[in-house]
């Protein structure tokens, strides 16, 4: 198992034991939050309860005296921690969007209008960013700010909710406690890692040679390299190759063609019954990581990126480097669905448009799938299928879409995507 799985799984497990411990305390938590009373202030209250059933039944009156001068004690603890806290905090405005795997610092500003002691401030953190921050104040003058800082790491790409900035205070004794809120929660989206990845859409079943297309013409500008011809006035002299002017003495231009298409759908097949299992599932991981890097490399060459999912589409036709961010955003919002990946196949062999490169992004094509499937490439549109190779099973998808004509790579643990990419083992290049 390579470093990167183990390094997955590690996090897996640790998101598991600190969702554990952070359910146990988000309980307690809110039973103080509804009752004010502490774990000790309900132990008090629960010993004052005992010790008047055993006056009332076996002792009597100095039963009576301790159950009582307990619940005075709790009484007057309610009526300390009763007085408010004249705090005010402010949290650093954070950045509503990061990457997988980003350290971030954050800063609370508190200011107080009398002075205060001993109380704690705490933000809450869900489990996949880490614990809950809690920084104990020991004093604050009057008038005075101060700034305290806590780190955040984000493990995993999702959508989380930070916060609420509480402050909370109680008795001397320890028996009750009260919270205010200093800032809202507030969403932040963590966006999956990317990596280098090449994806050529100039192949069609029906094609010979397999590389460029049979109808194929030059343009000025495109997104392949097409060849060179001979400087004529009025050519832009940015696209003028000096190299191959240094060795043949001749002023030659660079030409592009255009491929079969500027259109890339990509589809992210998220059945949880094919997926790995765990709290989090690292084939769905490693296939929005792919989904992410072919998505924002076809941005930035131009090409229009369309993200279908199980159960709908995730995100409409969108085009520009200023569409990164939103794809980015979708591809954070992915989860596990019950959805097969047919759903999607079937929305695209009901869509009359057949310009478009097709990226199948799965970790099983089954039968029905294939012969779904199947459709698209009788019909000459360009597939890619990515395998996801978590199982043993998964070795059947490599046969069953080379057999239909597709393209295939093997997305494998700790392989890079660039290596993937450049192993095609279906109908195409090697």
């Amino acid at each position: 198992m390579t470093a990167a799985v183990s390094e997955t799984r590690r996090f897996g497990g640790a998101v598991q034991a600190t969702a554990s411990s952070t359910t146990l305390s988000r309980v307690r938590e809110e039973i103080t939050k509804a009752t004010g009373l502490t774990a000790s202030g309900i132990v008090t209250l629960a010993v004052a309860v005992l010790f008047w059933g055993l006056a009332r039944f076996v002792a009597g009156r100095p039963m009576y005296l301790i159950s009582y001068g307990l619940v005075v004690a709790l009484g007057i603890s309610y009526l300390i921690g009763r007085r408010p806290l004249p705090l005010e905090g402010m949290r650093s405005d954070a950045r509503p969007r990061l990457h997988e795997g980003e350290t971030i610092s954050m800063e609370v500003q508190l200011t107080a209008s009398r002075r205060l002691s001993t109380f704690i401030l705490q933000e809450y953190v869900p489990p996949g960013l880490g614990e809950p921050a809690r920084v104990p104040v020991a004093t604050l003058d009057g008038g005075e700010s101060v700034t305290h800082s806590y780190k955040l790491t984000c493990w995993r790409r999702g959508v989380y909710q930070l916060g609420p900035l509480v402050a909370r205070w109680g008795d001397p004794f320890g028996l009750t406690q009260r919270e205010v809120t200093l800032a809202e929660p507030f969403e932040l989206l963590v966006h999956p890692a990317i990596e280098y990845v090449q994806d050529r859409p100039l192949t069609r079943l029906f094609e010979d040679p397999p590389i460029r297309p049979p109808v194929s013409k030059p343009w000025p500008e495109g997104l392949e390299f097409y060849g060179m011809r001979h400087y004529t006035p009025g050519d832009d002299l940015r696209r003028v190759v000096w190299r191959a002017y240094a060795r043949t003495g001749q002023l030659l231009v660079r030409e592009s063609e255009q491929g079969i298409t500027d259109k890339i759908t990509i589809v992210l097949d998220q059945d949880r019954r094919y997926h790995s299992a765990g709290e989090v599932s690292e084939s769905l991981e490693a296939g929005v990581k792919a989904a992410a890097s072919l998505g924002i490399r076809h941005l930035r060459e131009g090409y229009s990126v369309t993200l279908e999912g199980n159960e709908r589409r995730l995100l409409a036709p969108v085009r520009g480097g200023n569409a990164q961010m939103m794809l980015l955003d979708a591809l954070a919002r992915v989860d596990l669905a019950r959805e097969s990946v047919v759903e999607p196949i079937m929305r695209l062999v009901s869509n009359p448009s057949r310009d478009t490169h097709i990226v199948l992004i799965t970790p099983r094509l089954d039968a029905e799938s294939a012969a779904r499937l199947n459709f698209l490439v009788q019909r000459g549109a360009s597939v890619l299928v990515a395998a996801l190779m978590w199982d043993e099973e998964a070795g059947d998808t490599l046969g069953i879409a080379a057999s239909l004509g597709c393209q295939v790579v093997e997305i494998r643990p700790g392989v890079p995507l660039a290596v993937s990419f450049r192993r095609e083992v279906g109908a195409g290049r090697r």
